[in-house]
């Protein structure tokens, strides 16, 4: 894309949806939709109508589904990427393997999620893919061919209590204060004081923040970290305003 859209800059992530089956599309369009900062500005449906629809609606991101035409889309990811360099991708997959995972990187997607992920995190995702960050799932176990030394654990200075540990460990799957409150059986007011000591503790700005800095610890390259040529610019902001909530 030639210059930064007036959109962007109000701070609206424009964000194309590809994906094959037409439920799915639907729930993509109402979860950007639904995210603060975020706008669906269409649903090809088609590989080779997204390319065209990428050239006249100018996204920030697309969102494609890696199902089972995986390598169609992800010549279609290259394409993009060749093309539209500043746009993120996110793909949205059922696929836990390590070697799929890795394909897909290869082809310029940013973020590989499952595809049962929540709002929060895809949007978070999204933005911090925008960012020039490497996103997997927290649910997906990587294992690299090389020797690479184990990350630490992350530490932050303040000890988190086993609670703060336990709502910590939600957050990482994306999950909601509601959510939280019902898997952990404790309040959704007693979760939102949980994370405002987490964030406190961490010394992050908000949730995606936190999630940021335990990610990028626990794997620099394949979770959050920098990753991939052509992607150095970021935007003013990353963590702009995908959880309205604590």
């Amino acid at each position: 894309m030639s210059a930064p859209m007036a959109s962007t800059a109000r701070g609206v992530t424009r964000v194309l949806l590809l994906a094959d089956a037409p439920v799915l599309r639907r729930g993509l369009v109402s979860m950007i939709n639904e995210t603060a900062g975020m706008q669906s500005v269409g649903t090809p449906g088609e590989l080779r109508r997204a390319m065209t629809l990428a050239e006249s609606a100018r996204p920030d991101a697309v969102v494609v589904e890696l199902g089972h035409g995986r390598a169609a889309t992800l010549n279609a990811c290259r394409d993009l990427r060749r093309r539209f360099p500043r746009v993120a991708i996110v793909a949205l997959a059922t696929s836990e393997d390590p070697a799929v995972v890795n394909e897909a990187l290869a082809a310029g997607v940013g973020g590989y999620l499952l595809i049962n992920t929540s709002p929060t995190l895809l949007g978070w995702a999204i933005l911090a893919a925008r960012a020039g960050r490497t996103v997997v799932d927290p649910q997906i176990r990587r294992v690299e061919p090389s020797a690479t030394p184990a990350a630490k654990p992350f530490t932050p200075e303040v000890p988190l209590t086993r609670r703060e540990q336990d709502v910590l460990d939600e957050l990482l799957q994306g999950q909601s204060n509601r959510a939280i409150g019902r898997n952990l059986f404790i309040s959704e007011d007693t979760v939102k004081s949980h994370v405002k000591a987490i964030l406190r503790k961490l010394g992050a700005r908000d949730r995606a923040h936190a999630v940021s800095l335990v990610l990028s610890s626990r794997n620099p390259v394949c979770s959050c970290g920098a990753h991939g040529a052509g992607r150095s610019e970021e935007p003013a902001e990353v963590s702009t305003e995908i959880p309205a909530e604590i």
